[in-house]
């Protein structure tokens, strides 16, 4: 899997920067803030050693959030917005250490959008399915580019959130459906109303408990892959992507190939990553990308 090929990044407004990363910690600005996380896969040496001076807030294991110069969590900044592909997200410090936005996702917006804009322009907008959609960079982007979109997300408070980015970004009157509901539970009801989608968006967590029932992806992907291609039209294309140690590409490929056996549509991959500015490198996860 390491031999395929990554498409180009789109070369939208972004105001993203990896500066470093290194010793089980990255480096990155987002906007006007510059943030100090770990990175359990950074085990290189840090080469920017100067710039982690310019820390705006930091994450710690065991303490949480701080502040450079000191102040509780309760101090810390307010939400701030930046933008990524010309889409603009809504970002602030999480209780689990992350900030709301996976840069390393926006690899895949262009492809995305590609995909939809050949379908159209048709009687009705193509319309995508985005699981696991957290704070909805890939909803606004497939918006964008003309879907309607139905985002779902486990989580009530993420999904305004997301709701929120679509408004900074222009894209609140759009055709979105904002649902707050378990996936596998969701698409089965889809299925059983006979209801398809033209395109597929899947990004599940490693490990997840929601509605009473506890998700594993090594354990539960295969069956809500299975039941995805329930609710997919005949050409659909599907976009997984995944972050979870001990999971590769080939793995996931295996995954969604088993689900999706026909008819044989092109089925690629690459891994999920981040390239510093200092020339360090950081390996986040795979993205297994499936279209006629």
């Amino acid at each position: 899997m390491r031999g395929m090929e990554r498409d180009d990044i789109d070369d939208r407004a972004s105001e993203y920067e990896l500066i470093d990363a290194g010793e089980g910690r990255r480096l990155e600005r987002f906007g006007p803030v510059t943030v100090d996380r770990p990175a359990p896969g950074a085990d290189q040496p840090a080469r920017a050693h100067e710039r982690w001076q310019d820390t705006d807030i930091s994450w710690d294991t065991d303490g949480g959030w701080l502040r450079t110069g000191g102040g509780t969590p309760e101090e810390l900044i307010e939400p701030w917005p930046a933008t990524i592909e010309g889409l603009t997200m809504e970002l602030r410090p999480t209780a689990s250490g992350g900030v709301g936005l996976y840069p390393e996702h926006r690899a895949n917006l262009a492809w995305l959008e590609v995909r939809i804009g050949a379908r159209l322009p048709a009687d009705a907008a193509p319309a995508v399915l985005n699981l696991f959609a957290h704070t909805g960079l890939a909803t606004l982007a497939a918006a964008r580019a003309g879907a309607a979109v139905t985002h779902v997300d486990a989580a009530r408070g993420v999904v305004g959130w997301a709701r929120r980015n679509a408004e900074l970004s222009g894209l609140a009157e759009r055709p979105i459906r904002w649902l707050v509901d378990d996936a596998g539970a969701f698409v089965a009801r889809e299925a059983r109303r006979g209801h398809r989608y033209d395109g597929i968006v899947l990004d599940p967590p490693s490990f997840g408990h929601a509605r009473g029932k506890r998700w594993r992806l090594t354990d539960d992907l295969p069956g809500l892959l299975a039941a995805c291609r329930d609710v997919a039209a005949d050409d659909a294309f599907v976009l997984l992507t995944a972050h979870t140690t001990g999971v590769d590409g080939a793995d996931l490929a295996a995954m969604l190939r088993a689900a999706f056996p026909s008819p044989p549509a092109r089925l690629d991959g690459s891994a999920l990553e981040l390239a510093a500015t200092s020339g360090a490198h950081l390996d986040l996860g795979w993205s297994i990308r499936l279209a006629e």
